[in-house]
């Protein structure tokens, strides 16, 4: 990441709203502010939240990553192929729902990764 990258980073640490999410230039991760709670100081974390064809986010609440040691970690879950097995024994019984494609908004306030 660049210099610039780093100061609007610590920009939105210091500056912005608990819980306040902002969009990415990857479609469906988003950067994350969570607030200060007993003895730890405010954060950034991603947030891997699906997106519609619109480009608004699918769930209320993604899956949060608060450091590189727990991304490695789901990136190890999600690779399993035991998971992969699970989800394509889940999708054979579930209703089928409408496809939908992950395509970004473009716009002056999304972070470039």
């Amino acid at each position: 990441m660049t210099e610039e990258a780093n100061k609007r980073l610590i920009q939105f640490l210091n500056d912005g709203r608990n819980w306040e999410r902002k969009a990415t230039n990857i479609p469906g991760a988003f950067l994350f502010r969570l607030p200060t709670s007993k003895g730890r100081p405010a954060s950034l974390a991603i947030e891997i939240n699906p997106i519609d064809t619109l480009g608004s986010i699918t769930k209320k609440r993604g899956v949060v990553i608060r450091s590189s040691l727990e991304l490695d970690e789901i990136s190890g879950l999600l690779s399993h192929p035991k998971v992969s097995e699970l989800s394509k024994k889940i999708d054979a019984v579930n209703p089928k729902r409408e496809a939908t494609t992950l395509a970004g908004k473009a716009g002056p306030d999304i972070f470039e990764i």
